[in-house]
């Protein structure tokens, strides 16, 4: 018996209608109708602990609370969580939320919009006396990916690809060293880890509902960290025209003063003067910490997910990403001065 049909019986859903969700990086998803009621199926990757699902019962119960929109996850018939199904994988089931996803930001009205949704998530947490789990993973650990990196360019000469990544890998880690260190003793916020655009949820594909954003979506990175990572991460994604698939960047000034200026005006966080300098540096220190986690899978090979119809290979297709967030790196460094006093400093 596959995978799914033993998921799907795990759950108590006996003869839903399934197909396959055909996005993301990491978990392999479908999107299931029992009846009336629509739910998201995943296949969990491995790289993540079981645990991160309380993590994620603890803030969608929060975040009720507060009254904002969220998913929620299914037991399994159990009342487990997940279900754990051995080699077939880790499964969990979640509530669908209605609304629509956009793999890029298309106009200051949706940045200001996701801007202010993530100032009232953040708001809606704050204060949430929940342990975190270990995810599993480095989030938004720079140190470690950049040595990562290193390690990439020692251990992997012998990769097809080397001879392209290796002068973009130097690139990333001499840029990286130009960096301030981030302020130390900055508070750990309780935040979403995972800020792409295509993890907001819009009300409609099309006029005014396209430009309300509802909920925040794909809840796995959960977790503290200081502003700066989660508010570079969402920037870095939402105010780059291009996407992750271009080797030219296309940073937007509009779409950044747009959303940073909702995330500060909701008000979500009262923030400290050393939290809110701290975002200037953030946006530049992620776009190279993505850069780098890019680079070093395009030899490793062994991470991210690949598009087989737009790359000939899996190292190909990341080498793109990496340059890609580098020559975003230049354009945000480019425009410092703007982003200073859009951020009030």
């Amino acid at each position: 018996m596959g995978g799914l049909q033993r998921a799907l019986e795990a759950f108590d859903l006996a003869a839903p209608q399934v197909d396959r969700i055909p996005i993301g990086l990491l978990h392999q998803s479908f999107a299931v109708r029992d009846g009336a009621v629509e739910y998201v199926l995943q296949c969990v990757n491995p790289v993540f602990e079981p645990g991160i699902h309380e993590n994620i019962r603890a803030v969608t119960e929060r975040l009720k609370q507060g009254g904002l929109e969220t998913l929620e996850l299914v037991p399994a018939r159990d009342g487990a969580l997940v279900a754990d199904l051995g080699e077939d994988g880790l499964w969990r089931l979640m509530t669908r939320l209605p609304g629509v996803v956009f793999a890029r930001c298309a106009s200051t009205a949706q940045a200001a919009s996701a801007g202010a949704l993530v100032a009232r998530f953040h708001g809606a947490l704050d204060g949430l006396e929940h342990t975190f789990r270990p995810l599993g993973i480095a989030l938004h650990d720079t140190p470690v990916h950049l040595r990562a990196l290193e390690q990439a360019l020692t251990e992997e000469r012998e990769h097809r690809l080397y001879g392209d990544v290796e002068p973009v890998g130097r690139a990333i880690l001499a840029a990286a060293r130009a960096l301030p260190k981030p302020a130390q003793d900055l508070p750990l916020r309780v935040v979403h880890g995972d800020l792409k655009f295509d993890n907001v949820l819009f009300a409609g594909e099309s006029g005014a509902d396209a430009e309300r954003a509802t909920a925040l979506i794909d809840l796995d990175t959960m977790c503290r960290l200081p502003l700066w990572a989660e508010l570079g991460d969402a920037w870095r994604s939402w105010c780059n025209r291009a996407g992750e698939d271009s080797v030219e960047a296309a940073y937007d000034p509009e779409l950044f003063r747009a959303a940073a200026g909702a995330y500060l005006e909701a008000g979500g966080l009262t923030l400290v003067d050393a939290e809110r300098a701290s975002l200037l540096d953030g946006l530049e220190r992620i776009c190279l910490e993505l850069a780098s986690r890019f680079c070093a899978d395009a030899l490793r090979e062994s991470y991210f997910g690949w598009d087989p119809e737009r790359f000939s290979g899996h190292g190909e297709h990341n080498l793109v990403r990496a340059r890609g967030q580098l020559d975003l790196r230049r354009q945000v460094l480019d425009a410092r001065a703007e982003r200073a006093r859009v951020l009030g400093l």
